[in-house]
């Protein structure tokens, strides 16, 4: 007798899409069979044609809370979360007061997380000048790893690293390091303007080269892991490519907004589009799909950076003075599968850059699988299904989005989260760490 058997003709498992009965006892998946599998099950549900996708993970995500808890929050951000089919969150540790930069401000986040989380949430842990010494206490309170900034975070708290700051930091704990590639010196201030490429001009694609090479250096230099985060520009690909040659042991990201949207397509005054590192253009964004076909770019993760309404200075549009950020983790699945299968991709693919890679990223391996054995995270995702766009319908706490209008492919119909369906009533997610979950 098993809790749940969920069956669908495009169940997306480890050896690609296909027909499967997927069997939950308690929280952890016990058998994927056949779809006509005779299964003793107390809730048998058939979706026929409706894919099932195995929970997505996103591994970049600002909470905000506490501190800010009035740009999202982690009820809020969670809920989003949960309808976009992402069922586990790894939370940033900036932008929320105090920041994540020692063992006692993660107890402090934890506590005002407790209680709210619709989906499994885990927490990096902040690299910043001077706290080399807390990091191996933090690590050991269970972040996933430690996350700089080469260039300004745009919050006086979180300052930004230096290269030998950086490097005392990899030599202080063996972890892995994540990393905001620009380099301040490439960057320019921003003309006070509501024209997109004036503010694309103060942060050019040099800017992530140099950092990225810099990232690389400390990690060479360490025998380090880091990951380069939300990359956009692609002519740092080749470095990325020549360190993993090199035996290094570097990985990169980018974000649904690099690989679907075109700076030369923004709008004047359209501060939504803002983000840093900044949106480039189409011809940029194919050689990023061709890094991420080729598994150079491992992962897609939403970057989900949301504020007030206010900070995004739609009144002016000036882009100098708006937030840059782009929230967007209930749309990334549908925005990356409305692009992806445009190019010729499977959901399969998808499954791999949003769920599997991301989970093996941060050693979550019993997540973003459909297996034996892993959670039982699972999606109910109508592909051909159309929509669009409605901000009034998104759950994150301010409904500002670029995607506002856009008519997209796919639909979650359904998230359970270990075997129980998310529904928005009763929040069920537990926090996770390196060294297992605990109740939230």
């Amino acid at each position: 007798m098993v809790d749940l058997v969920v069956r669908s003709r495009r169940a997306v498992t480890p050896d690609g899409e296909q027909p499967a009965a997927v069997s939950v006892r308690g929280e952890v998946i016990v058998a994927v069979d056949a779809y006509d599998a005779p299964v003793n099950a107390a809730e048998d549900v058939d979706l026929g044609d409706v894919a099932l996708l195995p929970g997505l993970v996103d591994t970049h995500v600002h909470v905000n809370e506490p501190g800010r808890t009035q740009w999202e929050g982690f009820a809020t951000a969670t809920r989003a979360a949960a309808a976009g089919g992402v069922t586990a969150i790894i939370d940033m540790p900036l932008n929320s007061l105090p920041p994540t930069t020692s063992a006692e401000a993660l107890r402090i986040k934890q506590h005002a997380a407790a209680g709210q989380c619709h989906v499994d949430v885990g927490f990096w842990g902040g690299a910043v000048p001077g706290n080399a010494a807390d990091l191996s206490a933090l690590h050991h309170a269970g972040v996933f790893g430690f996350k700089a900034f080469l260039a300004d975070s745009g919050v006086p708290e979180f300052p930004p690293v230096d290269a030998e700051q950086l490097a005392g930091a990899l030599a202080a704990v063996e972890a892995l390091f994540v990393v905001h590639a620009e380099d301040p010196y490439h960057l320019h201030e921003a003309a006070h303007s509501p024209a997109y490429a004036d503010f694309l001009a103060s942060r050019p694609a040099d800017a992530e080269h140099a950092a990225v090479a810099t990232a690389i250096g400390a990690a060479r230099s360490a025998g380090a892991r880091v990951h380069i985060l939300h990359l956009s520009a692609a002519s740092a690909l080749p470095l990325i490519a020549a360190a993993r040659a090199d035996g290094l042991r570097i990985t990169a990201e980018t974000c649904p907004h690099y690989l679907t949207l075109d700076a030369e397509q923004i709008p004047s005054g359209a501060t939504e589009f803002k983000c840093c590192p900044p949106i480039r253009d189409a011809a940029n964004a194919d050689r990023l799909w061709a890094a991420l076909a080729d598994g150079l770019i491992t992962c897609v993760v939403s970057d989900h950076s949301p504020c007030t309404p206010e900070l995004k200075r739609a009144d002016t549009g000036d882009f100098a003075a708006a937030w840059g950020g782009i929230a967007s983790v209930q749309l990334g699945l549908p925005v990356i599968w409305s692009a992806a299968r445009a190019r010729g991709h499977t959901l399969a693919d998808v499954v791999t850059w949003m769920a599997r890679r991301p989970a093996d990223l941060v050693g979550l391996t019993g997540k973003g699988r459909l297996a034996v054995g892993a959670d039982a995270d699972l999606v109910a995702f109508a592909p051909d299904a159309r929509f669009v766009v409605d901000p009034g319908r998104l759950h994150h706490r301010h409904p500002v989005t670029p995607y506002a209008g856009r008519e997209l492919a796919g639909v979650v119909r359904t998230t359970w989260l270990r075997g129980r369906t998310v529904t928005g009533d009763r929040p069920g997610g537990v926090f996770l760490s390196r060294d297992g979950a605990a109740p939230s």
